[in-house]
């Protein structure tokens, strides 16, 4: 079945009629869930899930919005935050907002087991800082960054963009809609919303935030740390060729396939930072415990961790103590070399060096 809008632009509502699970996307759904279940295996085997849905949070954000050429760098956003509004560039800002919309998204689907048009309404409204809602007027396009070509025309009028979402809400949520694995289905309902494009903005940055919390919503994942960004990043005109390739051709075998792939490098790539993390708390946990036993805490040792670039006020915060406290306790670990002491502006920071080596990838 079709949807026609006013730019006679053609949308299949879903499921689709053909049978898109070929041997060669069987194949790569079997290593996709292999390389998926080791990843949630490791995340299991952390005392603290919290620390990762801090840290990983804000690296798939900063990453996801440079799709959309909202650039920042680590440091930037890992010296920000959100809580006390500080914030030390107007992208780290959108970065911050972008891992809140997904953190707001994982509590909604965990707290209810559904992904909806409301919940997705939300989760934009937080990227975007606007409650504009589905498109109401015409003139959307999506143009070539170089040349200013059109590339596609998403639907123009509300009505057709209202039923595409309320057709997708009920795929997304009702699994006997389309006998398809879950994988396969993210791929194509990725496509599907990229395709209806209903928001004036923010529709990259939620649609990858969609993808997330679809794996948490099918228990695929517990915690929402499988971030694609990076490998859209690095197949960028892949991704935009595929996308458009479906909607040229109807052909989804290499779209499928570049998604499942996706999912497994990033999901191997996720289990080695991980291990590599949960390695360097040991290490930490060792070394503060013996050296400083009337400081070592678990909530000081979830600090450094939780903050890549902890301050003062942090450590008051998490631990209950004072602010002559808090000092006391970093300025050691300065002094100790476990931790870098970084000046920035009036503010000094806290860094711990070799997690922000793994979590920047440098």
């Amino acid at each position: 079945m079709f949807t026609e809008c006013k730019s006679n632009l053609m949308i299949k509502l879903l499921p689709l009629d053909a049978d898109v699970e070929t041997k060669a996307v069987l194949r790569k759904t079997a290593l996709a869930h292999k390389a998926l279940a080791e990843l949630k295996g490791v995340i299991s085997s952390i005392p603290n899930e919290n620390i990762f849905l801090e840290t990983l949070t804000l690296r798939e954000a900063k990453e996801s919005s440079a799709i959309e050429n909202i650039i920042s760098t680590f440091d930037e956003v890992y010296q920000s935050n959100l809580l006390s509004s500080q914030f030390v560039t107007p992208a780290s800002k959108e970065v911050h907002q972008y891992a809140e919309a997904l953190k707001r998204g994982f509590s909604l689907v965990k707290t209810h087991g559904l992904l909806t048009n409301n919940y997705i309404l939300q989760i934009q409204e937080v990227v975007e800082q606007n409650n504009a809602g589905f498109r109401k007027l015409p003139g959307t396009q999506l143009l070539n960054d170089k040349t200013g070509e059109i590339i596609y025309t998403p639907p123009q009028d509300f009505d057709t963009i209202s039923t595409l979402m309320t057709n997708l809400e009920t795929f997304i949520n009702d699994d006997e809609m389309m006998d398809a694995d879950h994988l396969v289905k993210m791929a194509i309902i990725h496509h599907q919303f990229e395709s209806i494009h209903p928001f004036y903005d923010g529709n990259g940055r939620t649609g990858r935030i969609i993808n997330i919390l679809y794996l948490v919503q099918k228990n695929l994942l517990h915690l929402p740390v499988l971030y694609l960004s990076r490998y859209i990043i690095q197949h960028k005109n892949d991704y935009y060729r595929l996308l458009q390739r479906v909607r040229d051709t109807g052909e989804w075998e290499e779209w499928i396939l570049f998604v499942l792939d996706g999912i497994e490098q990033t999901a191997r790539e996720s289990v080695f930072l991980i291990a590599s993390i949960k390695n360097l708390m040991q290490q930490f946990k060792q070394t503060i415990r013996s050296d400083y036993p009337k400081m070592y805490s678990q909530d000081l040792l979830s600090n450094l961790f939780k903050y890549p670039y902890t301050k003062i006020e942090f450590v008051e915060k998490d631990l209950g103590v004072s602010r002559s406290t808090s000092i006391r306790y970093l300025e050691t670990l300065v002094t100790a070399r476990i931790l870098e002491k970084v000046k920035v502006g009036r503010d000094n920071f806290y860094l711990n060096k070799e997690l922000f080596k793994l979590l920047s990838g440098s």
